[in-house]
């Protein structure tokens, strides 16, 4: 495929296999700031993580997540690249359109299958348009025109580019593509010392709140340990995978990982891996997995063997925020969803789609939807900011 763009002819090609993309050009676009030794900014876009969901078989054949990886050339240089799948459903998505597809269908089209650029399983926001630096608008405007007309050659009713950063929606947009908002709720390190002095800032009830569930939470009878790189054993993956059953089986009917990811996790992202385990006489009875990134910490996966309370506030956020803490890190994203979040420090963040449907009707009829959403999903961020349970003066701050 061969896209003009400004004085230079790009070619794109798509690949249904990772193998095919050599791991260092992909990684010179997903991830360039590690190339002086340091972690990536976003450990979902780099090469080894994309391949471990490949190799285990997390996605591929009978998944729904079948990979077309775009890679775009320039004067025999990897200049871009894009995790694009094939999509044969909408799970493992978390800016759902589920109701776009049935009102599609009930209207007499095909909706499914449809293409999608993002890392499946994952809402977190990073760059979807990969793209080496001095190559930018370039680069970006190569993946858009070769993803939606990939869509358009083979009959696909749609594209969609999930949870993209804000910077590439208002690329995306320029190039036609429709904009969507949704938010997330954060956790921002605004240079806390410690614990102590997060909890400082908190209005009086939410710092005894907060207090109270640590205790909660660290009584349950054994210990809270935090543990990463070499650190984690094959033990400790064996009780993730048990917890991840358990959570994914009761949340999503079938977990999307395969027992594969978790080996392969050991050997080849365990670097980039902090799990917190809770332990009892040296058994694990409750973890929380979290992926390290360069400003941030994401938090993934929860589960456990035993209910004990708070022990998912612990495990989930308030060890999370130690860990930064200590580690200099800004951010701590603790995935989708859940308002309970709000009253323990972590507040509402936008979040961001692309969309391209080759239906015009259809295509104007989800844009006027998009516009009033995007109204209502701004008036909802205002207003729980300001439910935060910050002190008056602190939550202007976060204003």
């Amino acid at each position: 495929m061969r896209t003009g763009m400004a004085e230079q002819e790009l070619e794109i090609t798509v690949h249904e296999n990772l193998s095919r993309i050599d791991a260092a050009d992909w990684d010179a676009c997903a991830c360039p700031e590690a190339s002086d030794g340091g972690r990536p900014a976003d450990p979902f876009t780099t090469y080894r993580f994309l391949k471990a969901l490949e190799d285990s078989g997390s996605v591929g054949a009978g998944t729904g997540w079948n990979p077309y990886y775009m890679q775009a050339h320039s004067d025999g240089q990897t200049i871009a690249c894009a995790p694009l799948f094939l999509k044969s459903h909408s799970q493992g998505e978390y800016i759902f359109d589920h109701n776009w597809a049935h009102a599609y269908e009930r209207a007499g089209g095909r909706y499914y299958p449809k293409l999608q650029i993002a890392v499946p399983f994952t809402p977190v926001t990073g760059r979807r348009f990969l793209t080496r630096p001095g190559f930018e608008a370039a680069g970006q405007a190569a993946l858009v025109q070769g993803a939606v007309q990939l869509a358009d050659n083979n009959g696909l009713s749609s594209l969609h580019v999930t949870f993209c950063t804000e910077n590439e929606v208002e690329a995306g947009a320029a190039m036609g593509l429709m904009a969507r908002r949704t938010q997330q709720y954060h956790w921002v390190n605004r240079g806390y010392d410690n614990f102590d002095d997060f909890l400082a800032s908190l209005s009086s009830r939410k710092r005894k709140m907060i207090r109270k569930e640590r205790r909660t939470a660290e009584a349950f009878g054994g210990k809270l340990k935090m543990v990463t790189g070499d650190a984690i054993n094959a033990r400790h993956w064996d009780a993730m995978w048990a917890f991840y059953q358990d959570t994914g089986t009761r949340k999503w009917g079938t977990p999307y990982l395969t027992r594969a990811f978790f080996d392969i996790a050991q050997g080849d992202l365990r670097d980039d891996i902090l799990l917190v385990m809770a332990e009892r006489d040296g058994v694990p009875v409750a973890g929380a997995m979290n992926l390290i990134g360069r400003d941030a910490l994401y938090g993934r996966y929860w589960g456990c063997s035993e209910h004990h309370p708070c022990l998912h506030f612990e495990l989930c956020y308030y060890q999370a925020m130690d860990f930064a803490m200590a580690h200099g890190l800004g951010t701590v994203e603790a995935g989708a969803q859940g308002e309970h979040k709000l009253a323990r420090g972590y507040l509402p963040v936008p979040t961001h789609s692309l969309h391209w449907i080759a239906d015009p009707g259809f295509s104007e009829a989800v844009d006027n939807y998009l516009g009033a959403e995007r109204a209502a999903v701004e008036e909802d961020i205002e207003i729980l900011t300001r439910y935060g349970p910050f002190r008056k003066t602190q939550m202007e701050d976060h204003e």
